[in-house]
């Protein structure tokens, strides 16, 4: 089952089809547990990003665990920043729409038990197999490691890796 809350528009992308969506985005990643999806503002997404990671910007997506009994039966929470994916959307020269599905799936993702900041790539190779028989561009993962590559090669220095605790279930971002 997904829930979809949407309290900011996101054009071309109605309710429904964010819905059905997240179901194949649920399929695809084995995952049969209850997906909320909050799709809102940078600055709701900031506030998120701030109480539960301690962090006080805004992201494009952020991803909460169930926990406890909870987990159940709901997988947990995806919230998405519409303004930040507008932004990438049109910088990626695809469809806010399209950039929605991306971060979905990211969270989706998430939700399953992927983890690309600790895998050594398990997650980023999942999001590419299911990026492209979903249809999608570029996903996130994806443009961070050529991010880094391009910083690397343009400044010489190695970015920094951020670390999360073992076995943490608070809000899972893709920054």
């Amino acid at each position: 089952m997904t829930v979809i809350i949407v309290k900011k528009q996101v054009p071309g992308l109605s309710a429904a089809a964010m819905t059905r969506f997240v179901a194949r985005a649920q399929r695809a990643a084995r995952l049969r547990r209850t997906v909320n999806v909050l799709v809102t503002s940078s600055r709701e997404l900031k506030s998120l990003n701030r109480l539960f990671r301690g962090k006080n910007y805004p992201t494009d997506v952020l991803s909460f665990p169930a926990a406890g009994n909870l987990a159940n039966s709901i997988a947990g929470d995806v919230a998405i920043s519409v303004e930040i994916a507008a932004k990438n959307a049109r910088r990626l020269k695809h469809s806010t729409a399209e950039e929605v599905k991306i971060l979905m799936l990211h969270g989706v993702l998430h939700l399953a038990g992927y983890d690309h900041e600790r895998d050594d790539g398990e997650m980023a190779r999942k999001e590419n197999r299911l990026r492209r028989s979903l249809g999608l561009p570029v996903g996130l993962i994806e443009r961070q490691i050529r991010h880094k590559t391009q910083t690397t090669l343009a400044t010489g220095n190695t970015p920094k890796r951020k670390l999360v605790g073992k076995g943490a279930r608070a809000a899972r971002t893709s920054r």
